[in-house]
C-alpha cells in the first residue's frame, strides 16, 4: 500500500528536463504562428479630434433635454443622458450621421457589404466617441487602414454632428422669428394692396383735405387696432410652445381686453364727446370712403412697423442662442499604426503555448507527488 506525503521536487525538474524538447518545440511553433498571424492582420490607424460643445445655459442640448423627447429621438438611443456632452456623444454615434457618412465616403463598397446595417455596424466598431468629465471635450477617433481617410473621416464625422444639431436647433427664438416672418409678408402684401387703393381713389377723385380732429382720431382708432392685431399675433406665438397659465400668455391676453374695450368705447361713440361714426356722416359722401381707406392704411402702415420691431427683437435672440459647437483639434493624418500591435500578440502567444505546454506535461506525468511503502512496524501497530 501505498501514501502520498509531498511535492517531490527532484522527480518534477527530472520530469520537465525529460520533456523540456517538446516543451520549447511547442513553445516555438506557437511564437512563430503568432508571428505568421499578426503579419497577415490587416493594419489600422486611428485619427484623433477633439470637440467642445456648447456650454451656455441656452444651448441646444439644454432645450431638448428639458423638453419633449420627439427631437431627442432623433439622435437615437438617447435614454439615460446626465449631462448635455452625452447628448452630443448619441447625436454622433446617431443613424442619421452614420448613414450621411456612409453615403459620403462609399462605405459599403469600402467594407464590401451588402445592406447598410451591416455598414453602420463596421462603422461603429470602427468609431469611439467619449466625453471627458472634467473638461467636457469630446474626444472622437475613427480607426481606417489609410491614414489619411481616417482623419478625413473624423473631420467629417464633425461637420456632420454641426448640421444635425443646426435642424435641431428649433428654439422658442427660432419659432417667433418663423412665425413673425409669415405675419411680415402677409402684411406687406396688404399694406401694398391698401396703397394701391389709396392711390386709385385720389386719381379718380381727387385729394380732399379732413379736419385735423377726425384725422387724430382716426388714426388713434388705426393705432388701437394695430396694437390688438400685434398683441394678437404675440399671444398666438406664445400658444405655440406656453400652456394656459403661463403668466405672459395671461397678461398680452390682458391687454388684448383693454385694447379692444377702449377701441370699442372710441368707435361706438360713448367716449368723451367724440363720435367718429356721427362726425363721418357730416363729411361728403367721397370724404368718407376717403377717411376709411386711410384709416386702413395706417393701420396696416403701424402693424408693418410692429411686427418688423418684434421680427429683429426675435433674430437678435435667436442669434443669442445659436449652437457652437467649436473644434479644438483637427484630425490629422496619423504616423503610427493603432492595431495589431504584433510584438504584444507574439508575447502572449508565446507565454500561453508555453504555460499550457507545462501544463500538459504536468497532468499527464504527475511528478509533484513522491510515494513510499507504510513500515511494518506501523501495519502491526494498526
Amino acid at each position: 500500500m501505498y501514501r502520498e506525503t509531498g511535492i517531490d521536487l527532484a522527480e518534477l525538474i527530472k520530469t520537465l528536463s525529460k520533456w523540456w524538447r517538446w516543451i520549447f518545440g511547442v513553445t516555438a511553433a506557437c511564437a512563430a504562428a503568432a508571428v505568421v498571424v499578426s503579419l497577415l492582420l490587416p493594419v489600422y490607424y486611428k485619427a484623433e479630434t477633439r470637440v467642445l460643445p456648447p456650454q451656455e445655459k441656452g444651448s441646444l442640448a439644454s432645450q431638448l433635454m428639458g423638453q419633449y423627447g420627439g427631437l431627442i429621438a432623433l439622435a437615437g438611443g438617447t435614454a439615460g443622458i446626465k449631462s448635455p456632452g452625452e447628448l452630443y456623444v448619441e447625436m454622433l454615434k446617431s443613424r442619421t450621421v452614420l448613414d450621411r457618412m456612409i453615403d459620403r465616403f462609399e462605405l459599403m463598397k469600402t467594407y464590401k457589404v451588402k445592406y447598410r446595417e451591416d455598414a453602420r455596424k463596421d462603422l461603429r466598431n470602427l468609431l469611439t466617441v467619449r466625453e471627458q468629465r472634467k473638461s467636457g471635450v469630446i474626444v472622437l477617433t475613427v480607426e481606417d487602414r489609410d491614414p489619411k481617410h481616417a482623419a478625413d473621416m473624423a473631420n467629417t464625422f464633425v461637420e456632420e454632428l454641426k448640421s444635425l444639431a443646426s435642424g435641431l436647433a428649433v428654439s422658442e427664438a427660432g419659432l417667433r422669428r418663423m412665425f413673425f416672418e409669415e405675419q411680415i409678408r402677409s402684411t406687406k402684401e396688404s399694406l401694398a394692396r391698401t396703397e394701391e387703393e389709396m392711390k386709385g381713389f385720389q386719381l379718380r377723385t381727387g385729394a380732399f383735405q379732413i379736419d385735423a380732429q377726425a384725422k387724430a382720431v382716426i388714426e388713434g382708432i388705426a393705432q388701437l387696432r394695430a396694437r390688438i392685431a400685434a398683441k394678437e399675433v404675440e399671444a398666438k406665438v406664445l400658444r405655440s410652445f406656453a400652456t394656459a397659465q403661463n403668466p405672459d400668455l395671461q397678461r398680452v391676453e390682458a391687454e388684448i381686453q383693454a385694447l379692444r374695450a377702449e377701441s370699442e368705447r372710441i368707435e361706438s361713440g360713448k367716449g368723451r364727446g367724440f363720435d367718429p361714426l356721427m362726425s363721418s356722416q357730416r363729411v361728403p359722401e367721397m370724404g368718407t370712403e376717403y377717411l376709411r381707406k386711410l384709416r386702413q392704411l395706417k393701420y396696416n402702415e403701424t402693424l408693418y412697423e410692429l411686427l418688423v420691431k418684434q421680427y429683429e427683437l426675435a433674430r437678435l435672440d435667436e442669434a443669442r442662442s445659436a449652437v457652437v459647437i467649436q473644434v479644438i483639434d483637427r484630425a490629422v493624418p496619423p504616423d503610427r499604426k493603432s492595431r495589431p500591435k504584433r510584438t504584444l500578440i507574439v508575447l502572449m502567444t508565446t507565454a500561453t503555448g508555453f504555460i499550457l505546454s507545462l501544463v500538459v506535461i504536468l497532468l499527464r506525468e504527475r511528478p509533484w507527488t513522491r510515494s513510499e511503502k507504510p513500515s511494518r512496524e506501523g501495519s502491526r501497530q494498526a
